[in-house]
């Protein structure tokens, strides 16, 4: 009689079968994350995605950091979970307005910087891609004789033009889930912790920026919490991180940013990956990622120019 497999095992099973690999970002659920092969941000994921040796890359994030992987491999099978997982940000600046904004402005001869939380679409009209986690060094690359162009996020573009003084215009996007922070829900909490630290994330409003003790990408947050002298620690991002967190940093006591809303904060699209639909798409190999070839070819450039810019 056939031992009936659990979803974990089933999923583990289809990845060797695959020859696959797991990519999860940080703001995945836990059960997720303790399934895959690497666990981070868009940075470190952008770097496995492009070293992988691996048949099929399965992304467990949303639909413009699997585009990122197809951009770098486009010969291999890119899946993600769900095909509806998009981002806010990604939202906030479709490529057709993007495009008609620089020839409007064509005599500016904008430097674009995008934020990775974008389309292909978007990254093949830039001129480099950034993270939260190397926003500030790939800011201070830019050609000093070209103004910079900024998008999507209006909050990591205001923060680092804080860390850089290099003046930039903005495209005024942001992260729904971010900027659900506030000044009062923060202030709040810490008086129930008058001893807590704070980290929180570049897509916070510069009113919770300023709250923060560290200001940093969901990487850097792992290592800010490992050597914080204090125990507790209030952590101002998506709330997959807290696993990550706790995961690697056993000893602290980790609370939740709230907001006004409620306790922590969820972004509703990550949370639309599950262990079923990560089974699914192994199985299945769908839904596949796929772009317009000249798209995918402009679009490597400024990734490829990030990744260089980063080491």
């Amino acid at each position: 009689m056939a031992v009936a497999l659990d979803l974990k095992d089933e999923i583990l099973e289809l990845k060797r079968l695959r020859n696959a690999v797991i990519l999860a970002h940080n703001y995945q659920t836990g059960d997720i994350q303790d399934v895959a092969d690497y666990v981070g941000d868009s940075l470190g994921l952008a770097y496995h995605a492009k070293s992988t040796d691996a048949d099929v890359i399965v992304f467990c994030g949303v639909h413009f950091m699997a585009e990122t992987a197809k951009i770098v491999n486009p010969k291999k099978i890119v899946v993600l979970p769900d095909k509806d997982a998009g981002c806010s940000l990604e939202q906030a600046c479709p490529a057709d307005q993007l495009e008609a904004y620089l020839q409007q402005h064509a005599d500016k001869n904008y430097y674009v910087i995008a934020y990775i939380n974008c389309s292909a679409g978007v990254k093949a009209l830039c001129d480099v891609i950034c993270t939260s986690g190397n926003a500030v060094k790939i800011v201070n690359q830019a050609p000093q004789d070209r103004p910079i162009l900024f998008v999507p996020d209006a909050n990591l573009g205001a923060w680092v033009m804080e860390q850089t003084g290099r003046k930039m215009d903005l495209w005024q996007g942001s992260c729904y889930v971010h900027v659900e922070f506030t000044r009062d829900s923060i202030n709040r909490i810490k008086a129930e912790y008058p001893d807590a630290l704070v980290v929180a994330h570049p897509e916070c409003t510069q009113a919770v920026r300023l709250l923060a003790d560290e200001v940093c990408s969901t990487e850097r947050m792992v290592d800010f919490c490992k050597k914080a002298a204090v125990k507790n620690i209030i952590v101002v991002t998506e709330s997959g991180m807290l696993h990550r967190l706790k995961r690697e940093c056993p000893d602290k006591n980790l609370i939740p940013g709230p907001t006004d809303r409620c306790a922590c904060a969820d972004c509703r699209y990550m949370k639309m990956n599950t262990m079923e639909k990560l089974r699914n798409c192994l199985r299945d190999l769908t839904p596949q990622v796929e772009m317009d070839e000249q798209i995918r070819l402009r679009a490597e450039i400024p990734l490829l120019r990030m990744l260089e810019q980063s080491k």
